[in-house]
């Protein structure tokens, strides 16, 4: 681990540099919230054939992140992290701090014809002839001391990763897609494991199918289960399963011996029955709650089918023909959004591929297509492959 003489070293060559390479271990099983066990570092140094290497144990009694939030909000300094989504949610979560100017090599694998999902592994071969063992993933990194295999684990997740970042933006680069990889990139910034109970609501089971009463008990009950789920550090669904919540919501109790006869609520000795039955209460005396309205235009019919498929023969060839993961352009839930809004006149600017680099690249060949001033067709020049080919509409 490093003394905090050694993080002021790094911190500073980071600054200097412009760039610092980062990376998390955590644990999320038998947790309320996934727990920040380890933070790596890596900062360039002038003439240094590595790059200087700082491995930070937020579980240390005192620890003291010092400026390493500051530099991570400093949007001069770039931080270069690996799939890094869960990183940047954590460490804005444990330290307080937003994370600008994020490079991600995941995403930027995507755009250089790499792959979406593309391993770290799989890009040092590819990108820089590197093979790197990984022999520690599913260690207890929650555990003290750490092992000697487990930090030298830690270290080569960083060790090469400013290196990778340099050499897939120099690929970026020459095909004018840095841009694209940066707009990207970017979204990451707002990365967030924090838990909000209106999407969890929603995503009950059957929850649109519940009365507006029980809907307003059904939020009742995920307070509850939130607030002693994080009060115990237990994952939620060994407070109360999301099955069984829908229905204590649905048959709204009044006693011990209805919850009893409900199934899946669990233990109720002690003061839980108690608790659920108070918030059934909490939730009865509340105004009731009708479903969200799903906007209009974006419902799915039977005929949408066809035009959906249509749309995505025309996104997979773009993506084939510009070397970018296909799953960078769309997914399946974009397509349809935008089948449905054409189909009834209605506007679809929020949805992803039609907005940015992707509405550049072919969200508003999309359109075009779904107008009918273009048509598909599959053509074959010589002895290349078939492939489908965009033209104006007779």
């Amino acid at each position: 681990m490093s003394s905090s003489n050694g993080l002021d070293a790094l911190l500073s060559a980071a600054r200097a540099g412009g760039r610092i390479a980062l990376d998390t271990e955590f644990m999320g099983e038998g947790r309320y919230r996934t727990l920040l066990c380890l933070v790596q570092l890596a900062a360039d140094v002038p003439g240094g054939a590595e790059p200087q290497i700082v491995l930070l144990d937020p579980l240390l009694d005192g620890f003291d992140p010092a400026r390493l939030p500051e530099l991570l909000a400093d949007p001069t300094v770039e931080v270069v992290v690996h799939a890094g989504r869960q990183d940047i949610a954590l460490l804005r979560r444990a330290f307080g701090s937003e994370v600008t100017s994020v490079f991600d090599t995941q995403v930027a694998a995507g755009f250089a014809g790499l792959g979406a999902q593309s391993s770290y592994e799989s890009l040092l071969r590819g990108a820089l002839d590197l093979r790197v063992p990984k022999t520690a993933s599913f260690t207890r990194w929650d555990r003290r001391p750490l092992t000697a295999e487990q930090l030298a684990y830690a270290r080569g997740d960083v060790l090469h990763l400013l290196d990778l970042a340099a050499a897939l933006r120099e690929r970026l680069r020459a095909l004018g897609r840095l841009d694209w990889a940066r707009e990207e990139c970017e979204a990451l910034s707002h990365a967030s494991d924090e838990r909000d109970i209106d999407a969890i609501v929603q995503r009950l089971p059957r929850s649109s199918a519940l009365p507006a009463s029980a809907r307003a008990v059904a939020r009742a009950l995920v307070s509850w289960r939130e607030e002693v789920a994080e009060r115990r550090d237990r994952p939620v669904q060994s407070v109360l399963g999301d099955a069984a919540l829908v229905e204590v919501a649905r048959r709204r109790p009044r006693s011990i011996e209805q919850l009893e006869r409900i199934r899946g609520v669990g233990s109720l000795q002690g003061s839980r029955g108690r608790e659920l039955l108070a918030a059934v209460v909490r939730g009865r005396e509340a105004e009731p709650e009708d479903a969200p309205v799903r906007r209009a235009g974006f419902a799915g019919q039977p005929q949408d089918a066809p035009l959906v498929a249509l749309c995505e023969s025309l996104l997979r060839s773009r993506a084939l023909d510009a070397g970018i993961a296909y799953e960078l352009l769309a997914a399946r839930t974009d397509l349809q959004a935008i089948v449905a809004a054409a189909r009834d006149g209605a506007e679809a600017s929020d949805v992803r591929t039609l907005r940015g680099w992707r509405r550049e690249l072919v969200g508003d060949e999309v359109l075009r297509l779904l107008a009918g001033a273009i048509s598909l067709s599959v053509t074959r020049d010589g002895d290349s492959d078939p492939r489908v080919a965009a033209k104006d509409a007779p």
